[in-house]
Formats: C-alpha cells, structure tokens, sequence
C-alpha cells in the first residue's frame, strides 16, 4: 500500500430548506504523517495573532478585526503543497426533483458526498474519511457512504478505504481550515457583497489559486479542485 491520507468533509448551506440556493461541499485531505505537523502549525498561527489555539475557525467568524488571522490561514494552505482541497458546488437545490428519481433529500445528499470524495480515492493508497458530525440520525447513510465507496472501487476487503467517521470540527484544525475554504466557495457562488473582510479573502484566495472559484477547474487539479455538479 502506498501512502495513507486523511480526508476531512465539511458543507455550507446544506439543509433542504434553509432558504438557500446554492450548496457546497468540500474536503481537505493530506498525508496522514503530516497531520500532526499541519494541526500544530495552524495552532501556531492562531497563537501568533493573539488567540487561543482552542479558538474555532468557522467562516461565519470572519470579521474586519481577523482579517489578518484569516489571511494568514489562507496562504499557509497555499503554502503548504501537503494540503489540498477539493469542492463540489450544487448551484441551485431548488431545482432537485427528488420525486423522479425515487430518493429523498437525504439519499440525494450522501450521493453528492459520494461525487466528492469518489474523484479523491485511488487504490494504490489507502484513506481515512472524517465527516463533520451533524446530528445524532447520520451513522446509517455514512454506513451506506462508506459501503458505495468501498463498493465503487471493488474494496470488499476495505483496504482502500479503512475508515469513514463523523468528528466534531472544533477538535480537528484541519476540519476548521476546510470550513473556511468552503465558505469561500459558497460565498462567492451565492453572489453576496455584505462583508469586505470575506470579499477580501475571496480576493486572496483566487489571487493563490489563480482560479474564480465559481467554475469548474481542470479535473486534475489537485492545490483547488472545483466541480460544478447539474441541478436535479
């Protein structure tokens, strides 16, 4: 086996009626030797601007006073080729017509994290996936995620694959760096202009990425990887 990756998920907008349009999905992976490393040097970085290293990085705290703590973050991912990042982007989930292909929202909803991790997996390495926990009801559909992946690849013996967990994101760095960049993607693929700060690491972010962040990027892509699935 080659070498093993950790591969963190998380999700913008995500609830069937939550009055939003566009949905995002996201992953950060990296080797699983350099997790540690990775997980200490963001906590370095929060240090260096004043902060606890249990404070949460959440896109929804961006604000004017952190804008440099932020920015700092988007550029250490940049920086650091053992980091990459991958998102699915639904343009619109009040289009979906669940009724015609017989699933309900939630199906509908694994089967997009499917897209997003199946693109990831190759079977001469070996990974581990970690969900940000939702709610108490995800244990049977992550079961049924793991079992299409391992399924996709013909992993009956789950040596590919050998973990699919729910986590809480405020305990792993990695999981809060993701929530970041997805919230990127998301705000900037809803079209919103309420907070410079965010606008200004939107800019940072296609400035490193040299992409816009609303198209699809090259499917080999693998610094920022973008896929724009179809409505419905």
């Amino acid at each position: 086996m080659g070498v093993i990756y950790n591969i963190y998920c998380d999700e913008s907008c995500h609830l069937q009626n939550d009055h939003q349009q566009v949905m995002v999905l996201g992953a950060i992976w990296c080797p699983l030797e350099k997790t540690r490393e990775i997980a200490m040097r963001l906590c370095e970085i929060k240090l260096r601007h004043g902060l606890s290293p249990n404070f949460e990085v959440k896109w929804s705290k961006v604000s004017p006073a952190k804008l440099l703590f932020y920015k700092d973050l988007i550029d250490y991912f940049f920086d650091d080729d053992d980091l990459h990042f991958r998102a699915l982007i639904i343009p619109d989930k009040s289009k979906l017509r669940h009724q015609d292909s017989s699933q309900d929202y939630d199906t509908w909803y694994y089967t997009m994290y499917f897209d997003l991790l199946e693109a990831l997996l190759k079977p001469t390495d070996e990974f581990r996936i970690y969900l940000d926990i939702k709610d108490t009801k995800s244990g049977d559909k992550i079961r049924k995620l793991y079992e299409a992946l391992c399924n996709n690849m013909y992993d009956f013996e789950r040596k590919i694959v050998t973990r699919i967990q729910a986590i809480h994101s405020h305990e792993i760095e990695q999981l809060q760096l993701a929530d970041l960049l997805i919230g990127a993607v998301s705000y900037v693929n809803r079209d919103i202009h309420t907070s410079r700060a965010k606008q200004t690491l939107i800019e940072r972010t296609q400035l490193r990425s040299h992409y816009s962040l609303i198209k699809m990027t090259l499917v080999r892509e693998e610094k920022v990887n973008l896929f724009r699935q179809k409505a419905g």
